[in-house]
């Protein structure tokens, strides 16, 4: 009868509470659409590289509709912390509060779970603080850098990763990769930043660097396309121009950086 009983208690926990990082990523309450691009993101891969574990403190990065949040949120769920660091509330960007309301409202779906994440926001100066300082174990950012630097604030961003993570905290970076010869200019227009300009703003910041991966690496990219990373899926931007073409590339050649704040 224990052992009956036990069984029951377990099918009554939900999956997504007692799942490992691949079961979360393969998982009924992803989208099909969502668990297609595992495929392109590599996202257990990604979080066993930058060493997330199930009892930390983290913090994603401008999480959009949630993508990466349905593999940490529930992974975090009862024995860590998941911040959403996403746009402000108060934005000025209609695009950006379209997709807090958006985000939000999918928590709101699924409780069981999302009921823990904690929303902040990040959007240098007004809004700078991610977490309380020196309580996070990872920061996470996934394609983001170019967004930042579009606005030049790279400098703030990194300065509140410092902030928020403890003394041998680590910050994992994501994002779509530029040849090193690209002027910043051209970085920014077409969406992908180099390696070097991603690890002088860390540097800058106080990080440093511990390891790189090729996790994230698609060699099909030549990254010089007429509409920049949004030329390939899933943004698609050309419509059906060269739509096959596009396709057969898949998603942009992406970085994988791994920093440290040093003790």
């Amino acid at each position: 009868m224990r052992i009956i009983a036990v069984l029951i208690t377990l099918l009554a926990t939900p999956l997504a509470h007692t799942a490992s990082l691949l079961e979360l990523a393969d998982g009924a309450h992803r989208s099909t659409e969502e668990k297609a691009r595992n495929a392109y993101r590599h996202p257990v891969e990604t979080l066993t590289f930058f060493d997330v574990q199930a009892d930390m403190t983290v913090v994603e990065i401008w999480p959009g509709a949630g993508w990466y949040t349905s593999i940490l949120a529930p992974w975090l769920h009862d024995n860590g912390t998941y911040y959403a660091a996403h746009f402000p509330e108060d934005s000025a960007v209609p695009f950006y509060r379209r997709s807090l309301t958006l985000f939000k409202t999918r928590l709101a779906q699924t409780p069981s779970l999302y009921d823990h994440v904690r929303i902040t926001a990040l959007n240098p100066p007004a809004h700078s603080i991610i977490a309380p300082a020196g309580t996070v174990d990872r920061v996470l950012t996934f394609r983001n850098v170019h967004n930042w630097a579009k606005a030049g604030k790279t400098e703030a961003v990194f300065a509140s990763f410092y902030s928020a993570l403890k003394p041998g905290g680590i910050l994992g970076v994501v994002e779509h990769r530029a040849p090193e010869v690209r002027p910043l200019d051209r970085q920014i227009e077409t969406g992908y930043m180099s390696e070097g300009y991603v690890i002088e703003q860390a540097e800058k910041a106080g990080f440093r660097l511990v390891e790189r991966s090729e996790i994230n690496a698609n060699p099909k990219d030549e990254t010089n396309h007429p509409a920049g990373v949004w030329t390939l899926p899933p943004s698609l931007r050309l419509g059906d121009t060269d739509r096959d073409k596009y396709l057969g590339i898949g998603e942009s050649d992406r970085m994988t950086l791994k920093f440290i704040k040093p003790e």
